[in-house]
């Protein structure tokens, strides 16, 4: 299944893609949040498109599409985890996954505008796939914890550079601000998805390929990830774990290359499509 969420802001309704058209389901009476997941929402949601099947309403076309999954309990991210990524950056590679958390307020939908934050001048593009969590974890033995995976999702970690590795302390300050994380358009269940380690991923800013990427080349792989991960913080049913992006970053350039107002940023994932920012200035 390829879940979607469509609407105004805060007021999302769910729905699905099927044949790459997107139908509404909120008749089921769910949204996809934490509770739909770890009260088995997907496995009522696949008996529901049976029931419903060929009856589902067609969104209308140019509905905004939120982001798939209702706000988390947190979004989990991973630095450096990929080796021609470190290099770009002039980082070494990690011996163990570098972990960062990024706001649950800056989760937006696909296409919705980034806005660069008051003061910045160094906003940053970075693609990515995320896992949304599927069922409460802590300890996961890495070999179980395919177990646990709802589904794999689109994600620009949007970074403001200077914030994070200039203004002393964590990353966390460059990563979580407001529009900082677009997601989706879909979150397709493990089954859509052929193999997780073999997937194109690509970013453009105005139409200019930036990063052109495969998961093949994680130095972590998820499943390990999970496991590592839940070893330190409960994942609950619902959160994202956002693995790393390939090379091609503003800052892996020489100079630097930074986002400004009016940039369109394209990204896309083979089988969980793609999305679509404009960039625009902060206005108090």
């Amino acid at each position: 299944m390829k879940l979607i969420r469509y609407g105004q802001l805060n007021q999302e309704k769910t729905g699905v893609e099927l044949d790459g058209k997107y139908f509404d389901t909120s008749a089921l009476g769910e949204d996809y949040n934490e509770r739909f997941f770890e009260t088995g929402g997907l496995d009522r949601l696949k008996a529901f498109l049976d029931q419903h099947a060929g009856k589902l309403a067609e969104i209308p076309a140019g509905s905004r599409l939120g982001s798939p999954i209702a706000r988390p309990s947190k979004i989990v991210c991973i630095g450096l985890n990929y080796a021609d990524h470190a290099r770009e950056t002039g980082a070494a590679i990690p011996p163990e996954p570098i972990i960062f958390m990024k706001s649950t307020t800056a989760l937006v939908g696909p296409n919705d505008d980034i806005i660069i934050p008051k003061n910045s001048v160094k906003t940053d593009w970075e693609v990515e796939i995320a896992v949304v969590i599927g069922k409460k974890a802590t300890y996961v033995s890495e070999a179980d914890a395919e177990n646990y995976i709802a589904g794999y999702v689109l994600h620009n970690d949007v970074s403001e550079r200077e914030f994070q590795i200039e203004r002393g302390g964590t990353w966390d300050k460059g990563k979580g601000c407001d529009t900082f994380a677009p997601l989706g358009p879909v979150l397709a269940t493990p089954d859509e998805v052929k193999d997780v380690n073999n997937l194109r991923l690509w970013l453009t800013v105005n139409g200019k390929k930036m990063q052109d990427g495969n998961t093949s080349n994680f130095i972590f792989k998820i499943p390990f990830l999970i496991s590592y991960i839940s070893q330190f913080m409960t994942l609950l049913p619902g959160d994202v774990i956002s693995t790393g992006t390939p090379a091609g970053v503003g800052l892996g350039f020489n100079p630097p290359v930074y986002l400004k107002a009016g940039d369109v940023v394209e990204l896309g994932i083979d089988g969980l499509g793609t999305s679509k920012q404009t960039l625009k200035a902060y206005a108090d």
